[in-house]
């Protein structure tokens, strides 16, 4: 009869041995999904920050998520020990919570194509403007195009001088075809007038 039990036991504790297993494959799933399938924004978080939001996301599922879910599991399967119940329960949630995380990025990738349709339109429209009206010491540095998006449509874009103090600064707003561009009477460079750590800043 001992004997038993403890078979029982411990098939009962295999079958609920699956949802740390599935939380380490999810972590990384989901990491990678909210990189590379941003599911808000224009681009992704980063690979770092796109793990500490999975990390954060699925233990939120494990520690609040499975338990109430594994609590209506065993009231319609009363046979079921606790352990496990909470396990199934947590395993089922983190790979909906794969697939939710797929869905929405799915949904918003077409934002994020049109957002970058947008980048390289304004970026081409600077360079253009930057070549034909900069002085020739901004115009030089071309290639070092600092964009800080302030809005949905609208962009300031600059490029250093001699000067690290002083930029040419260009505003373009994408909400036309082509973009319009015009010159900004400030040279403050973009990580003065909007931070070095600016989200918007690219």
């Amino acid at each position: 009869m001992g004997e038993a039990l403890w078979r029982s036991r411990l098939r009962w504790r295999w079958r609920g041995a699956m949802q740390w297993p599935t939380f380490a494959a999810v972590m990384v799933a989901d990491a990678l999904l909210l990189d590379r399938l941003p599911i808000s924004g224009d681009r992704g978080p980063g690979v770092f920050a796109a793990v500490l939001l999975a990390g954060f996301l699925n233990l939120f599922v494990v520690a609040v998520c499975a338990p109430l879910a594994g609590r209506w599991l065993r009231n319609r399967r009363p046979d079921v020990p606790r352990v496990v119940a909470d396990d199934r329960a947590g395993t089922v949630l983190l790979v909906a919570g794969v697939a939710l995380v797929a869905v929405l990025g799915m949904t918003h990738r077409p934002a994020v194509l049109a957002a970058g349709s947008a980048a390289a339109a304004e970026a081409h429209a600077a360079r253009v403007f930057v070549l034909h009206q900069a002085p020739p010491e901004f115009a030089a540095n071309v290639d070092r195009l600092d964009t800080w998006k302030q809005s949905r449509d609208l962009y300031r874009t600059c490029v250093p001088g001699p000067d690290p103090r002083r930029s040419f600064c260009v505003i373009v707003n994408t909400d036309q075809s082509p973009p319009g561009v015009t010159r900004d009477p400030d040279h403050s460079p973009n990580a003065t007038v909007a931070g070095v750590d600016n989200p918007g800043r690219q």
